[in-house]
């Protein structure tokens, strides 16, 4: 977090997991009355409810779920308006969502520490590489502006939550802020940005930066 971090990165590096590419010889053909029940569901609404939103008779809904028959252009048109929906998501099969069925626990007091001139970080989760969230807990040494020789500035987005103690939070285009026990920040991390601990003993925070 501080200048001198910027030369040498204490984190492993932040990427995004790559969404697998589907594979070709196991995709289903589309059921358009399964698609269907499937939206009727995340509507909450049941076959009489969805009638009445549709215009569509309920014996309707329930053969075209059942693929029993095939809705007409005009059915569909029904559908879309009214489930507020574009004709295109009826064809179009729910992302599937990949479980990696990664975990990483860190017990009180065993994350990597990583002190600096300002900070006395504690790094959490560091087992796990290309994380999309980089998760840590800080002790903020820091008492004056004047401790850091430039603003911090880093790719990504932050979530800071203050644990103990009081902070102020100093952000490049925003005026000072001070952040008690439980008080939270979400900024942009490319803006310049810095905290010093303004109670009598030093601020324990929660970082969390994500890229």
């Amino acid at each position: 977090m501080t200048s001198d971090e910027n030369h040498v990165d204490p984190y492993p590096s932040l990427t995004v997991a790559r969404e697998q590419e589907p594979d070709k010889e196991n995709i289903e053909p589309m059921q358009l009355g399964k698609r269907l029940k499937e939206i009727r569901m995340a509507h909450g609404l049941t076959l009489e409810e969805a009638s009445k939103r549709t215009g569509l008779a309920r014996s309707t809904l329930s053969k075209i779920e059942n693929e029993q028959i095939s809705p007409t252009f005009q059915a569909m048109q029904k559908l879309a308006s009214g489930l507020q929906i574009d004709i295109p998501q009826l064809f179009a099969p729910p992302k599937q969502i990949m479980a990696t069925g990664r975990r990483d626990i860190t017990r009180k007091e065993e994350g990597r520490p990583h002190p600096t001139t300002t900070y006395e970080h504690e790094l959490l989760a560091t087992q796990l590489r290309n994380k999309k969230m980089m998760p840590f807990k800080s002790r903020v040494r820091a008492r004056h502006f004047e401790d850091y020789p430039d603003w911090i500035r880093h790719d990504g987005e932050e979530f800071l939550l203050v644990l103990s103690g009081t902070i102020t939070f100093f952000s490049e285009f925003y005026e000072p802020v001070q952040l008690n026990e439980g008080d939270s920040v979400y900024y942009d991390a490319t803006m310049g940005h810095m905290l010093v601990s303004v109670s009598d003993e030093d601020a324990h925070i929660l970082w969390v930066t994500a890229s």
